[in-house]
């Protein structure tokens, strides 16, 4: 029985090792394909990281070449001229440009760049939203009260607050003191108030001789 055992076992390996090598030779090749895919897709991976790595450093090398320069105008026209991959650097570039313009009191420049990054909808939102808030604060000083309050009134998100605090400032400049108050207070209840605007404003309606916890003006 042993004898006949070993040789049935046998029989058996063989024929397990011929249908292995069948199956090998049949599809061996999709194993292969795997690995070079594997191989490939982490080449790739890696290369596009390098890329990414390579365009960020350019792209702040840029940035610092644009900011070289006691000549702001010539900085915002740098910046301006910087050449961007993605939406989020054309949107920094921008406000870089705009920031350099406000230095050289070319308030229209400024404005445009930051209108065009609020105007992107590529962008991302706390982008526009900046923008938004930097462009109702560079307006002109001859811009009629009525439209600056209403450009600080049209803000949302993180710089809401501060809108606030500027439209109230603005009511405060129109006459409307009462209304002004009542902005001021309720910023209080504005979860992105921090704690120095709070104080601000505070310290602004007891300057406006109103009582912080009244609704009216005294």
């Amino acid at each position: 029985m042993s004898n006949t055992d070993s040789f049935i076992e046998e029989v058996s390996e063989e024929v397990r090792r011929d249908r292995l090598y069948a199956a090998l030779k049949r599809w061996g090749w999709v194993g292969v394909v795997v690995v070079l895919l594997a191989v490939g897709g982490a080449s790739f991976n890696e290369w596009r990281k390098a890329q990414a790595r390579a365009e960020a450093q350019a792209f702040g090398d840029s940035l610092l070449a644009a900011l070289d320069t006691q000549d702001m105008e010539a900085a915002a026209d740098a910046a301006l001229a910087i050449e961007t991959a993605q939406p989020g650097q054309e949107a920094v570039a921008k406000h870089l440009a705009a920031a350099a313009a406000l230095a050289s009191e070319q308030t229209s420049e400024a404005l445009d760049a930051l209108r065009a990054v609020e105007a992107n909808p590529q962008v991302s939102p706390i982008y526009r939203d900046l923008a938004a808030f930097k462009a109702a604060l560079a307006a002109p000083q001859d811009t009629p009260a009525e439209e600056r309050i209403a450009a600080f009134d049209a803000i949302t998100g993180p710089f809401r607050a501060l809108a606030q605090e500027q439209k109230a400032l603005a009511m405060i400049g129109a006459g409307d003191l009462d209304g002004a108050v009542e902005i001021l207070r309720s910023l209080s209840d504005l979860a992105e108030a921090t704690p120095g605007l709070r104080r601000r404003t505070s310290e602004l309606i007891v300057a406006l001789g109103a009582d912080i916890g009244d609704s009216d003006a005294q």
